[in-house]
């Protein structure tokens, strides 16, 4: 776990981020807060990558059909267009980040290019939103604490669609978000904050991540100031331990049609 206390006198915040609308909406909110806000935008992992690596710790067949979930999820976010606009009207927030905030581009968050950039921007915390994992000599390398916003209440819902899975398991009081510390583990690092909300009728697998990632914004906020003013208080995350993954196409759709939970 990164231990590393920033220094209350810097206000700069980079945020690393893959791209999309989820992280846009976290850095809109943090600017709109008054943080100096930096985004290192790293290269998406091609999905074939992602692909063959579950294949080698779950097999061929589950890997192959959680990227059939994932196509299919993509290709639903038309449908979801209609709820994704209400949520953003709801909460004034836009699809665009402000021109006024730099965006530096790098391979990857653990390409050596990225310590460099950092050391250079010099911040006072780090934000992970939306990125692969940090590599652990990446992280022993970053001169600040790293957070990471991560869709799913920790340690039973770590990893992926932390949502979804919480109500697929009559878990719904847990549909929630997290904000942790970072470190070698994947979603292992001591709790800062979390938050629970419910998703209404018209969410689905589609828009879970967006209604989490806005209903944790405060304590996303909450989180770098702790950062920025060296007061951290990172808490072990209690109770069983469960790495998620998307679910398989065909488990999805069954649970879909039987349970109503898409």
């Amino acid at each position: 776990m990164s231990e590393t206390i920033a220094s209350p006198t810097r206000r700069k915040v980079v945020v690393m981020t893959a791209g999309g609308l989820n992280p846009t909406v976290v850095i809109q909110h943090l600017a709109t807060c008054g943080f100096d806000v930096e985004v290192i935008l790293e290269n998406p992992e091609a999905k074939g990558e992602i692909t063959r690596r579950r294949a080698r710790r779950l097999g061929w067949l589950n890997a192959t059909g959680q990227l059939g979930t994932m196509i299919a999820a993509r290709l639903l976010r038309r449908l979801a267009d209609r709820r994704i606009a209400d949520l953003l009207d709801r909460h004034g927030l836009q699809r665009e980040l402000p021109q006024t905030i730099p965006i530096q581009p790098v391979t990857s968050i653990n390409a050596p290019e990225t310590a460099a950039l950092v050391e250079e921007l010099d911040p006072g915390a780090i934000l992970l939103v939306s990125t692969r994992l940090m590599s652990a000599r990446q992280l022993s390398a970053m001169p600040c604490p790293v957070i990471n916003l991560h869709a799913g209440i920790n340690p039973n819902y770590r990893g992926q669609m932390g949502g979804y899975w919480s109500l697929r398991e009559n878990d719904a009081d847990n549909f929630g978000a997290t904000l942790h510390l970072v470190d070698t583990g994947t979603d292992t690092g001591g709790t800062l904050y979390e938050i629970r909300t419910r998703p209404e009728r018209a969410d689905f697998i589609s828009t879970y991540p967006l209604l989490l990632t806005i209903a944790s914004l405060d304590i996303t906020r909450q989180s770098i100031e702790d950062a920025l003013k060296g007061r951290l208080a990172p808490k072990t995350p209690q109770g069983p331990s469960a790495l998620r993954f998307p679910p398989t196409l065909w488990s999805w759709i069954w649970c879909g049609l039987t349970r109503r939970i898409w």
